[in-house]
């Protein structure tokens, strides 16, 4: 029995016990609804099954071209009995369902929506500027997103079963893809798609988004081309991927940079750029490749810069002491709420590495090797900003000391448009670390800090 024919099986095994009518019932409303919903939903179904049927039966590969013309021909069969005025509409959709994405294909085709989140069968979130909105798009059944999470997974060349029942891959296009399905997941499988944004994003961009003001991006431009080592912290889809890609930029030309990420995401323009990637294990599981087997491959490759799009493990050990070692001008990303608790879990995830480092050892290198860290956010009206920047200045007694020199204050408010009333400020503080930018010839303007 296939991991399709067992779904039955488990949603009656993890469903309260219902009398038989009432189960009748609900088939019966949730039938209705999908065919109110789709009047052509039981003539596609046909079509889909005879399309797939010949496939089997010639055992053919079809390409893009032959497949849609094998769809046109099978909606305009007098049989299926399909108004001339929707075969368009119908043979897009049939072919969204047996080549595509199924009924989330226009979410994936549209720039509006950010993120995709599909909770089940019968529940697809989607992010639109900055907002988690429910869409009325839905599939058959189970079986249904079965088949497309089959098909996605099996295009980068991965699998999910029972045994193996999480993926987390990149797709062809550069989104990312998070697969989860029983018995791990209790409401059916769920599907994330984190879409590769094919737009530009420079600065100017969050400036006129207001992320962020000029003095601030500014004093980052200076501190990535004056080799501070930042990084930059925030929740989950608080910018932080966007804001290292925007830093990175800032990287001369004529520089060295390995990028090292579980998913490639940072794009980088300059032409001297080597791009790793950490790999799983296989089906054996054998064969993994870590980020923090990287990162000390990436020490012995000559990088002038070391981008490691997100610290989460044993690896911040290794980027510590490469950042302690000569490697300056270090970027990576880390899930924090605060600067402050991103020291905390720095520390945390340096224990994890299995050193034996007491804490204040510990904390007296991440004093020596960070200079900067950015917090980012996604505020409660959907809005990403820079909440934060703060400069880590040394050690006082057992405690890393730390001084904020921008920030980003609101009263709470909204505007006409539900947007928080807000601004960034300079706290006056001038930060210890220009010198070291000054020393790698990079200009500063005391004028940033000012209010």
């Amino acid at each position: 029995m296939g991991l399709l024919d067992r779904y039955g099986t488990i949603e009656e095994a993890n469903a309260p016990a219902q009398p038989a009518e009432e189960e009748e019932r609900r088939g019966a409303v949730r039938a209705t609804r999908l065919q109110s919903d789709d009047p052509f939903a039981d003539t596609k179904t046909a079509i889909h099954n005879a399309i797939v049927e010949k496939q089997i039966s010639e055992s053919a590969n079809v390409t893009e071209e032959g497949m849609r013309a094998l769809i046109k021909e099978y909606v305009e069969k007098p049989e299926y009995g399909i108004p001339r005025i929707d075969r368009t509409v119908v043979a897009e959709e049939l072919y969204d369902d047996i080549m595509g994405y199924g009924p989330i294909q226009p979410l994936v085709n549209s720039d509006e929506y950010s993120e995709i989140m599909v909770n089940g069968p019968y529940q697809v979130y989607a992010e639109k500027k900055g907002k988690i909105v429910l869409t009325d798009i839905q599939f058959k059944d189970t079986a249904h997103l079965m088949q497309i999470i089959d098909r996605i997974v099996t295009k980068v060349g991965r699998h999910v079963d029972e045994a193996s029942p999480m993926v987390d891959a990149r797709l062809p296009d550069g989104s990312r893809v998070n697969v989860i399905i029983p018995p791990v997941s209790l409401v059916g499988p769920v599907l994330t798609i984190r879409k590769f944004s094919k737009k530009l994003i420079t600065a100017q961009t969050l400036i006129a988004l207001g992320s962020a003001n000029h003095k601030m991006l500014a004093f980052l431009e200076a501190a990535v081309k004056g080799k501070l080592n930042i990084i930059v912290s925030g929740g989950t889809g608080s910018g932080k991927t966007t804001l290292l890609n925007i830093l990175s930029a800032y990287i001369p030309d004529d520089e060295r940079i390995v990028t090292i990420e579980d998913s490639a995401e940072v794009q980088l323009k300059q032409e001297h750029v080597i791009t790793l990637e950490s790999r799983p294990a296989n089906m054996e599981g054998q064969g993994r490749i870590s980020i923090r087997d990287l990162v000390v491959n990436a020490l012995r490759m000559r990088p002038d810069r070391i981008i490691v799009g997100e610290v989460r493990s044993d690896e911040t050990l290794d980027m510590l002491q490469a950042m302690n070692t000569g490697h300056d001008g270090s970027l990576t990303t880390i899930h924090a709420n605060s600067p402050r608790d991103s020291i905390s879990r720095i520390e945390t995830m340096v224990m994890m590495s299995g050193s034996e480092l007491p804490s204040k050892a510990i904390r007296d290198q991440v004093a020596s090797a960070i200079n900067l860290i950015v917090q980012q956010a996604r505020l409660r009206d959907g809005t990403r900003k820079i909440v934060s920047i703060s400069e880590i200045v040394g050690m006082e007694g057992d405690v890393i000391r730390m001084q904020e020199i921008f920030a980003y204050e609101t009263t709470g408010e909204m505007d006409t448009d539900g947007k928080f009333k807000g601004e960034f400020k300079a706290t006056g503080i001038v930060p210890k670390c220009i010198d070291k930018i000054k020393e790698n010839g990079v200009i500063v303007s005391n004028d940033w800090f000012t209010s």
